[in-house]
């Protein structure tokens, strides 16, 4: 697994946002679910700030990124955020090893612990260059 691919996790685990760079744009995300798809690292994510190639709405919305393609992936405390829920099943992430949803219907490989309960892991965040 990518350094880029264990922040993520990490942010997942403790509820941290994630900031970084990807195609070409900066973007502000709270990552859901975290995988692979065809040996491809990708995470589903809920954009809120930041910028894209087909530009952002105001609220937000769900992006699919291939986690090789993020940049100065760094993390940061602040707000979840979370979206509006999905009606369809995703297709980004094909085996998910990691979901923030209790009730996952993906059968991640790990679980992750509830916000309000103790995280799985406790590091400090760190930033890669």
């Amino acid at each position: 697994m990518s350094s880029n691919y264990d922040l993520i996790a990490q942010a997942m685990i403790e509820r941290q946002q994630v900031l970084c760079f990807y195609q070409g744009h900066p973007r502000a995300i709270c990552p859901a679910i975290l995988g692979h798809t065809n040996g491809q690292e990708r995470t589903l994510a809920f954009q809120f700030a930041g910028s894209s190639r087909t530009g952002l709405p105001p609220e937000g919305e769900w992006k699919c990124l291939d986690v090789a393609g993020m940049s100065n992936v760094e993390l940061r405390t602040g707000k979840w955020h979370a979206g509006s829920s999905h009606r369809e099943r995703q297709r980004c992430v094909k085996v998910v090893d990691l979901d923030v949803n209790p009730s996952s219907p993906y059968e991640p490989r790990r679980r992750v612990s509830q916000p309000d309960g103790p995280p799985t892991t406790r590091q400090k965040p760190r930033r890669l260059r």
